[in-house]
Formats: structure tokens, sequence, C-alpha cells
């Protein structure tokens, strides 16, 4: 849990995004979060900045379904992107949403990192890997936060993390030249979120 004082206390709701055109000004930096749904990704958004009603949770998964944005500092946001891979989600629904999203990446400037939320018990999932190959073909900076992961032993949770590090750099990073990081997270037990910091205060840095 960030200190009072530490700047992502000071976490603000900005805006909701339908649209390309309703985004904020494509100036300083930013940060997107997106996963597949019921991944954790709000309770880790909530934990990350220490306040826990900043992201709203939902036991509904696909609950997000418009870009939230959250302002750390000046010119320095997070994007909460709509979860992913909700089947009970009308699909002209799903559509829209993955259009928003596409659309977002290809054109998004100002975007210099991508949180991939996972359940450290099902990662790498179709759409996941689908989402990070467009990312290394893009050369876009990823993290990989595995969520929840007070759900598994703490053996089989380290497990986990080298399984995931390996199948990436296999899969995705073969060359060695694609920035992608990977980390086990908790938002119950609150383990992981310095590491989730400095990854965020690296792409989120003035200048």
């Amino acid at each position: 849990m960030p200190e009072p004082n530490h700047p992502y206390r000071r976490a603000t709701f900005m805006l909701s995004v339908a649209s390309l055109s309703q985004l904020p000004d494509d100036e300083g930096a930013e940060v997107a979060i997106v996963g597949r749904s019921n991944a954790g990704k709000s309770s880790a958004i909530n934990t990350i900045t220490g306040i826990n009603a900043l992201a709203r949770t939902s036991k509904t998964p696909g609950r997000t379904q418009q870009i939230n944005y959250f302002e750390i500092a000046d010119e320095r946001r997070l994007a909460d992107l709509p979860g992913y891979g909700y089947a009970k989600v009308p699909l002209s629904t799903k559509q829209k949403w993955m259009k928003l999203i596409e659309d977002y990446f290809q054109t998004r400037q100002s975007l210099k990192g991508l949180i991939i939320v996972m359940d450290c018990r099902r990662p790498l999932q179709e759409l996941d890997c689908q989402l990070l190959a467009w990312c290394c073909e893009a050369k876009m900076p990823v993290h990989l936060l595995l969520t929840k992961a007070d759900k598994l032993s703490r053996g089989a949770a380290g497990n986990m993390l080298q399984e995931v590090r390996r199948d990436v750099a296999k899969n995705f990073n073969a060359e060695g030249d694609q920035e992608i990081s990977t980390q086990l997270f908790s938002s119950l037990k609150k383990t992981g979120v310095d590491e989730a910091h400095a990854c965020l205060d690296g792409w989120l840095k003035p200048g």
C-alpha cells in the first residue's frame, strides 16, 4: 500500500471515454491497463493507488465498458481499458469495445506502456497472447501483472511466474529486443505493489 504522501495516492478520476474523439489531449505520458474480464484489473488499480474506490469493482465480468482515465499528476495518466473475453457480452458490444481498443493503441502517441492483467491461475490465454503479439509488432513495452497470487501457494505461484517468463521469452521475445516484464501481484495481500510502482514510474516519469 502506498504511503499517504505517495504520488499514486493523489490519483483522481478524470473521465470515461466511449470514442476516440473524447480522449484527453494526447500529451504527456499515459499507461494503459487491460486484461480479461474478472482478472482483477479494477482491484489492481485500487491497490496500486491505495484508493479503494478509485476504479469500480464488480463481481460481474465485463463491467468496464469504456476507457476510464485516472490522473496521477499533471499530464500523467492511467487508462483503464474495457476487459475482454467475457462470453455473455453481446457480440455487437464486444466488437465495439475491441474496435475502440484497437484504434486507441494505433493512434495514441502518449501511450508509453501497457500493463496486461492476468489471473495467475489462468495466464496467457488466447486473447492475452493476441494482445502480446500486437505489442511485440508495435514494439510497445509490456508489463504482465499476474494477479490473485494469494490463491496459490508460495511455491506454486513462484513456479507459475517462472513458467510465464519462459513462455513469453520463447514465444514473444525470442530475439530479446522486446521490453516485457512479469510479476506476481495480490490485491488481497497487497504484495507486488512496489514492483508495479517501479514499472509505472519508469513509464510515467517526466521528460
